[in-house]
């Protein structure tokens, strides 16, 4: 009797220890968001990746995308990341499946201080993506999604991320948010940003590298990135990689 008490005791504490994911709606995608909070970002690109980010999740392409699945809703956590422990969770996993969740997403991002510091831990921020992927909502696929203007500086070594997640059956897609020529130091040459991150941070099946050449365009950028990896599009034609470039793995 004692001996099934125990037993009863421990599987209670476990249950109540773990994430209840049976009550949690299904959905098509889990969707991290990684974006830049380093302090290579200044207060005003900061603010243009949450204007960016929060207004084209409530696009209507993005949310016909999410209407275009099965189920009709995404499950998105939204995560700062800036030095090996600065990393921070500013939305949890919250389900949109219409222009209200989406809007009311898009308003609180809006309205998250920014709190990280520190320079460039990509590696790091993946690792927090996954814990968050480990009790993220059932869902048909789970990516993460790095916006980032540099190349991984601190914390882990990247390659040993990106392979831990690409085995747990993620897709690691990446924004490369640059100016028309800028390069970033890597290995012994230099290479543009968005090599770089197709190189060493994006991997899973369909993975791609989305372009924001300035500022500018960098809103347009995350509707685009968005609309891809919700509808899991194939990948564009040859021809277009001169402004899209993008690499399956």
């Amino acid at each position: 009797m004692i001996r099934l008490l125990t037993v009863i005791l421990t599987l209670l504490v476990s249950l109540a220890s773990s994430p209840v994911r049976a009550q949690q709606p299904a959905v098509d995608v889990a969707l991290v968001l990684l974006a830049d909070g380093s302090g290579s970002i200044d207060p005003e690109e900061f603010q243009l990746q949450r204007a960016g980010y929060a207004d084209a999740i409530a696009s209507p392409d993005v949310l016909s995308a999410i209407a275009s699945n099965a189920h009709g809703r995404i499950a998105v956590a939204f995560v700062d990341w800036g030095g090996p422990q600065s990393q921070d969770v500013v939305l949890d996993w919250t389900i949109i499946d219409g222009e209200a969740s989406a809007k009311a997403f898009g308003d609180k991002l809006r309205a998250a201080p920014k709190k990280t510091t520190g320079y460039n831990s990509i590696s790091n921020a993946i690792g927090v993506a996954m814990q968050l992927l480990a009790r993220a909502p059932q869902a048909e696929r789970q990516v993460i999604d790095v916006s980032g203007d540099g190349p991984n500086i601190g914390g882990r070594a990247i390659h040993e991320a990106r392979d831990e997640a690409v085995a747990k059956g993620i897709i690691i897609n990446a924004l490369a948010i640059r100016a028309e020529g800028s390069t970033t130091a890597w290995s012994s040459r230099r290479v543009p940003l968005e090599d770089y991150y197709r190189d060493n941070v994006i991997g899973g099946p369909g993975a791609f590298v989305e372009i924001a050449r300035d500022r500018a365009g960098l809103k347009e950028a995350v509707r685009r990135k968005l609309i891809q990896e919700i509808a899991f599009l194939p990948a564009p034609a040859p021809h277009a990689a001169s402004e899209r470039p993008h690499s399956a793995l």
